[in-house]
C-alpha cells in the first residue's frame, strides 16, 4: 500500500523502556514487512543475490524466531535442546506457503511477543535458552536481552531482506517510505 511513512508507536500500556523496545521493535518489523510489499508468491521465493535468502524466507524466519522467544518465556524449560533437523525449511518459502499468509502468520506472532513483554512481571526475570552446537551449556538470558536480540535479529534480516528485493526489480525500503 502506497503512502507516506509513519513511525509505528506502540499501543498497550507499559513502561517508558518497553515503550521504547517494542516501538523500535515495531518500527523494523514494519520496514521488514515494507520489503515485501507488491511482491508476487514467485518473486519472494526468488533468491536474486549469490545468497540463497529471499524475501518471503527471511520474513518466515523472523516470524519463527518470534514464535520460539515467546515459547521460551513462557515454558522456560531448561532442559530445551534447539532441534536442527526442524530448522531446514527455516529460511524458505515452500511452494504450499504464501507471502500473504507468511504475513499475516509474522503479524500474529509479532503480537503475541509484543503482548507477551507488555504483561511480563520484570525484563530482568531470566530466561533458559535452549541448547545449541555452538552453545552447548545452559545460558540464561534476561528478558530484556531477548527483546534486544530480537530487534537486532529483525534488523539484521530486514537489511539483507532489503538487498535481496533490490536486486529483483530496483524497489529499495527507503523509496518505498515515501511512495505516493
Amino acid at each position: 500500500m502506497a503512502g507516506t511513512y509513519t513511525p509505528v508507536t506502540v499501543d498497550l500500556d507499559v513502561d517508558a523502556e518497553r515503550t521504547d523496545l517494542l516501538t523500535l521493535l515495531r518500527d523494523q518489523r514494519a520496514l521488514l514487512r515494507i520489503t515485501a510489499r507488491g511482491l508476487t508468491d514467485e518473486q519472494a521465493r526468488t533468491a536474486s543475490t549469490v545468497s540463497a535468502l529471499t524475501v518471503g524466507g527471511l520474513i518466515k524466519h523472523v516470524s519463527r524466531v518470534e514464535r520460539d522467544m515467546t515459547s521460551q518465556i513462557i515454558e522456560r524449560d531448561e532442559n530445551a535442546e534447539l532441534d536442527m533437523e526442524e530448522l531446514g525449511d527455516a529460511y524458505i518459502l515452500r511452494a504450499d506457503e504464501t507471502l500473504a499468509e507468511c504475513l499475516e502468520g509474522y503479524e500474529r506472532s509479532a503480537d503475541e511477543f509484543d503482548r507477551l513483554i507488555a504483561g511480563i512481571n520484570s525484563l530482568d526475570e531470566l530466561i533458559p535458552q535452549a541448547r545449541a552446537p555452538w552453545q552447548p551449556e545452559l545460558t540464561w538470558w534476561s528478558v530484556r536481552k531477548l527483546v534486544l536480540h530480537l530487534l537486532r535479529e529483525t534488523a539484521h534480516h530486514c537489511g539483507h531482506a532489503d538487498i535481496v528485493r533490490e536486486s529483483i526489480d530496483g524497489q529499495t525500503t527507503m523509496a518505498a517510505l515515501f511512495e505516493n
